[in-house]
């Protein structure tokens, strides 16, 4: 890790990083691409060697109908022996008809297996509202034997473009329960532009569940928030989950960081904390900020406070796990 230019470029055009440290200790890479029209991995037993490795699409957009156009933020996760991609995409013929969709893959090499499509995203029986509407940035986790999907969902007009939900999982495409609203863009810097809450993901320490997301447009005013649970607590309850005040990483004008967020969390091969995120390294944008290209994945080492709180922090101080 020490080749490692933490906060600064490390794959170029990379939006909405995710990585994956598998079992074996090496690592996997996805993130969108500028065209929104493929998902992509990386292999490497290294997290630094990513940046090297090379590029293999495993999945291309429909030419018709769902799954056609806008392909969002994919995520790999590993359950039960199987790999899945979570991603979000839009219809062909209406690319805001973004809803979240779920592949499989049951052999052992992600880059080279064949990967299944298992549809959209399913709610519950008794869930009327879930995935009905714009729908993206779909995560997993789990917690106390029992698996949980994170996305965000749009509910209101105009300008209001997403919550956050959780539900838990009956299987890795179908929800067992009604959505929960964790939260919603109630503060001025989660309302730059456009009224946004997404990219949720999750770290988990000493028996607290942290929940990072994204908020505001996707400019220089897109940063961070926080929700933090106690893990004994019920997970599905909303009044468990506290809420930061103000955002938790932001724009940093004197070291040429904008527009930080849509991260992902895993470990280096020591098994310090690692946030993936993207940023952008210029202020001015020409034309609509989603499709510059110029969003990059870099790496962050997380601190941890005295109190047990993640600390993110550009000059990486306070670094020790």
């Amino acid at each position: 890790m020490n080749d490692v230019k933490w906060n600064q470029p490390w794959i170029l055009q990379r939006a909405d990083p995710y990585v994956y440290r598998h079992t074996d200790g090496s690592y996997y890479f996805t993130a969108s691409v500028p065209a929104y029209d493929r998902i992509v991995l990386r292999h490497s037993d290294t997290l630094e060697g990513l940046a090297r490795a090379e590029e293999v699409t495993v999945w291309k957009k429909h030419d018709k109908g769902p799954m056609g156009a806008h392909i969002w933020a994919p995520e790999l996760h590993r359950m039960d022996g199987k790999w899945y991609l979570y991603f979000a995409g839009g219809d062909a013929e209406n690319k805001w008809n973004i809803r979240p969709y779920v592949l499989e893959c049951i052999e052992d090499d992600p880059l080279l297996g064949t990967w299944e499509e298992k549809g959209k995203m399913q709610a519950a029986e008794e869930d009327e509202f879930s995935f009905r509407n714009f729908s993206l940035d779909g995560t997993v986790f789990e917690s106390g034997g029992r698996r949980y999907y994170v996305w965000a969902e749009k509910v209101g007009v105009g300008r209001q473009i997403s919550n956050l939900y959780i539900g838990e999982m009956e299987t890795p495409w179908k929800l067992k329960t009604v959505q929960v609203l964790l939260t919603t863009p109630d503060y001025d810097w989660e309302r730059v532009g456009f009224w946004v809450n997404e990219g949720p993901a999750v770290i988990k320490r000493d028996g607290r569940i942290f929940l990072t997301y994204s908020a505001s447009d996707t400019g220089v005013a897109y940063c961070m928030g926080m929700l933090t649970v106690e893990e004994k607590e019920d997970l599905l309850d909303p009044q468990a989950w506290k809420k930061e005040r103000r955002p938790v990483l932001a724009s940093d004008a004197g070291r040429g960081i904008f527009g930080p967020g849509h991260n992902s969390f895993t470990k280096d091969e020591k098994g310090n904390d690692v946030m993936v995120y993207h940023a952008r390294t210029e202020k001015e944008i020409q034309g609509d900020p989603l499709y510059n290209p110029n969003r990059h994945a870099m790496l962050m080492r997380i601190g941890w406070d005295q109190e047990g709180r993640p600390l993110f922090s550009f000059d990486n101080a306070g670094c020790s796990s």
